[in-house]
């Protein structure tokens, strides 16, 4: 009975020590040194597979040991080790050395310095405006309320009609404003005298094509309009634009950078992050108040179109390589 409990004991050693040499199988592993999200973490990413290595810090003041360098690393993979996120198989390293292909690249490293540049980029792109936008109104005046109310709605209803006809297919016309004030005279120490009343209907036409803009302020005057409040250009299709001022600060950035690397004598080695500082809308072409229309005159009222200014700024930090060249 006693050799029998002696033989079993004998088998159970040396399934332990089998087992044991199952968990901790010592391997060679050759891949590219990364940073991991565990804390303090670094990984070997070697082809789809990755090693987390438990014991990096033994190698960290090394010069070599840094981001995308190639090693090779002897050791054992612990399966029984549990990490934070379990990036990677866990990996105690024994040995751990630059591969050949590198040792040149790491000598290079060594007289080399890596510094961060911050700079920015701006640029100003003009557009040509797409859409017109004119406020044309209807000013009527008379003693009683109720003439200036009435006149203004006749007028008013002309107006609408004969831009409706100038604009065409579209445009869009939407009334923006309505109001009846009383028309007050004051004299010292008398309370103010309402000597009449004053009607204002205000109309917003929008049209994309800007040829009509002189036409629609003709026809608005001769059917009884009297003020246009002012007329503004805008882009209302501004993606293209905004596009091409953003790519044209993000280069103005990027060259920046190169100059000063090139200054310091090195070069850019990659760019760390890029941010869109700010855009700016282009502000609307605004004409002033056109308070005398010209109803009467042969000639058609002459509109100018010029240019819309979009901005864009950016800011870049760039990683520059100096010294050793």
């Amino acid at each position: 009975m006693r050799i029998k409990i002696s033989k079993m004991l004998g088998v159970l050693v040396l399934l332990t020590l089998f087992a044991g040499q199952t968990f901790a199988k010592e391997i060679t592993v050759r891949g590219r040194l990364q940073k991991t999200v565990e804390a303090g973490g670094w990984v070997i990413v070697s082809g789809n597979h990755k090693y987390l290595l438990l014991n990096a810090q033994r190698y960290q003041t090394e010069k070599w040991f840094m981001e995308t360098s190639e090693v090779e690393a002897v050791g054992e993979t612990k399966t029984d080790v549990m990490t934070t996120y379990m990036e990677g198989t866990p990996f105690e390293v024994q040995s751990l050395r630059p591969l050949a292909e590198s040792d040149s690249a790491v000598l290079q490293t060594d007289s080399r310095t890596l510094t961060k540049v911050l700079v920015s980029g701006d640029s100003i792109i003009q557009a040509q405006p797409d859409t017109a936008i004119l406020t044309i109104s209807v000013v009527t005046q008379a003693r009683a309320a109720l003439d200036a109310q009435q006149q203004n709605a006749n007028k008013s209803d002309a107006v609408v009609r004969a831009l409706k006809s100038a604009v065409g297919a579209g445009a869009e016309i939407k009334t923006s404003g309505y109001s009846l004030q009383p028309q007050r005279v004051y004299k010292e120490n008398q309370p103010p005298t309402i000597t009449g009343y004053e009607a204002r209907n205000s109309v917003t036409v929008t049209l994309s094509d800007l040829t009509k803009v002189g036409a629609v302020i003709d026809a608005a005057s001769q059917a009884g309009a009297n003020d246009v409040a002012g007329i503004s250009f805008t882009l209302r299709k501004d993606r293209p634009a905004r596009d091409e001022a953003l790519a044209e600060a993000t280069r103005e950035a990027l060259s920046k950078a190169q100059v000063i690397a090139r200054a310091l004598g090195g070069r850019v080695v990659r760019i760390i992050e890029v941010q869109e500082e700010g855009f700016e809308r282009p502000r609307p072409i605004a004409y002033d108040s056109l308070q005398t229309m010209r109803a009467q005159a042969a000639a058609p009222t002459p509109i100018e179109v010029g240019t819309l200014d979009i901005t864009s700024r950016v800011q870049l930090i760039a990683e520059v390589e100096v010294g050793g060249r």
